[in-house]
């Protein structure tokens, strides 16, 4: 009874750990979404962009009226401060203009209740500012716009690297599968007497290499699943589904098209437009600011919130700076440098991504040359080592030559599906630099 109380404890503790490793296997348009949403650069910039957004309200606080409520107290024997207290609870006397009781008068206690306002009428630089807020928050979105499409990068050159390191398990597979299959030919010609134990010894070594290359390709393939976990906001590995995604090439003219309004060339436009309003700002500091205000009051000598005495006051001001010790000058000429390093920063932003559209489009194309090459390699590389084996196999060929077209083979394997995993990138990565990855992959 106890042993198989022990066997149920056991089990229930270790099935929660089983099932929590279980893997899902998920397609690419599954990961981007999820990638989109829980990718932890992703949701920190989504709060960023949040923060950046409230700061229009702050901006627009600068033009909205300012209500305040204040409660003092105040206990004095100051003959200007005494008679002004009497005078605001309107308990003032014939008696208070004795001259005495103006030199020395009695200690007052006076609790004051307000209410006050101030409304800006003429503010110029909040009225720029919130223009400023506002311009600076629609390039903040399309800095996450662009950021969005880094991640959806990441997520798919991880995706293809679990894939190709899937398919190099199985060419380390194959190449173990060949190289067991060489070890047996060399003993049975070593046990017949027509080959020589030397072979089987080299036979043995091809083996053994081919093992550990195995042992390397899973331990990569367990990486990149755990890589592209974390890119998707978890800690467990992810499995992909079988099969390569289809990614679309387009023509030249689709990408250098698009690439002219991507997201951080809109973003640095905007924040060149607020450059020159950066400039206005600086101007908005030679200009007066109008407002009016006002208050209403109580007070009252026994008590907090008392009324003995009720006033008010409207009131209509101009401030203006007439000198600053020339600091808007130098803020001025600031603004200016702004403006013209913010437009060489558009400017260069723009001719480098024609630059990096161009090159990646060239890459496909190489990368597309590459993989018809590695694909006719593999089918030569295939036929030369079944030659091989059968001369070896006819005692015309020695050993080594069947080692070294094994050798040839496993590369030609090993080179074809990297190819195919670089012409994929490649194409990837052009739809990233034009800014259409998202519209290509069909997630926007």
């Amino acid at each position: 009874m106890k042993k198989l109380i022990l066997a149920i404890l056991c089990f229930s503790l270790f099935f929660p750990v089983v099932a929590g490793t279980e893997e899902k296997a998920v397609g690419l348009h599954e990961a981007l979404e999820i990638a989109l949403e829980n990718n932890h650069e992703i949701r920190a910039f989504r709060n960023a962009l949040s923060a950046r957004g409230e700061d229009i309200g702050i901006a627009r606080s600068f033009l909205l009226p300012k209500l305040t409520f204040e409660e003092r107290f105040m206990r004095t024997n100051n003959p200007t401060y005494a008679f002004m207290a009497r005078l605001n609870q309107k308990r003032f006397s014939q008696e208070d203009f004795g001259i005495s009781s103006l030199n020395n008068p009695d200690a007052v206690s006076d609790f004051q209740t307000s209410f006050s306002f101030e409304q800006s009428v003429f503010a110029p630089k909040a009225d720029i500012g919130l223009d400023m807020a506002r311009k600076e928050y629609h390039a903040k979105n399309e800095d996450y716009a662009r950021k969005r499409q880094e991640i959806a990068l990441k997520v798919v050159q991880a995706y293809l690297m679990v894939l190709t390191a899937k398919e190099y398990v199985a060419v380390s597979e194959k190449a173990e599968e060949d190289a067991r299959e060489h070890l047996r030919i060399a003993e049975l010609r070593y046990n017949a007497g027509l080959g020589l134990y030397s072979d089987t010894l080299r036979a043995s070594t091809a083996l053994t290499d081919a093992e550990q290359k195995k042992v390397s390709a899973r331990k990569n393939f367990e990486v990149a699943k755990r890589a592209l976990g974390l890119l998707l906001g978890r800690i467990e590995p992810v499995e992909t589904e079988s099969g390569h995604p289809e990614i679309p090439l387009m023509d030249i003219g689709y990408y250098t098209r698009a690439a002219q309004e991507r997201q951080d060339i809109r973003s640095l436009e905007l924040r060149y437009e607020n450059a020159k309003n950066g400039l206005r700002f600086a101007d908005a500091d030679y200009l007066p600011v109008v407002g009016i205000g006002g208050s209403y009051q109580f007070n009252d000598h026994r008590r907090p919130f008392g009324a003995e005495g009720e006033s008010w006051q409207l009131t209509a001001f101009l401030k203006w700076e007439l000198f600053d010790g020339t600091k808007r000058e130098h803020e001025k000429s600031k603004a200016k440098y702004q403006v013209a390093e913010t437009e060489e920063h558009l400017n260069g932003l723009k001719k480098a991504v024609s630059f990096n559209v161009f090159g990646a489009y060239l890459t496909v194309r190489e990368t597309q040359k590459n993989v018809e090459l590695s694909r006719s390699a593999l089918k030569t590389a295939e036929e030369g080592r079944r030659l091989v084996r059968v001369r070896y196999g006819n005692s015309l060929s020695p050993l080594v030559d069947l080692l070294d077209a094994q050798v040839s083979l496993d590369h030609a394997r090993a080179t074809a599906v990297a190819k195919e995993n670089e012409y994929r990138l490649a194409v990837v990565r052009l739809s990233y630099e034009s800014g259409t990855i998202l519209k290509d992959l069909r997630i926007e």
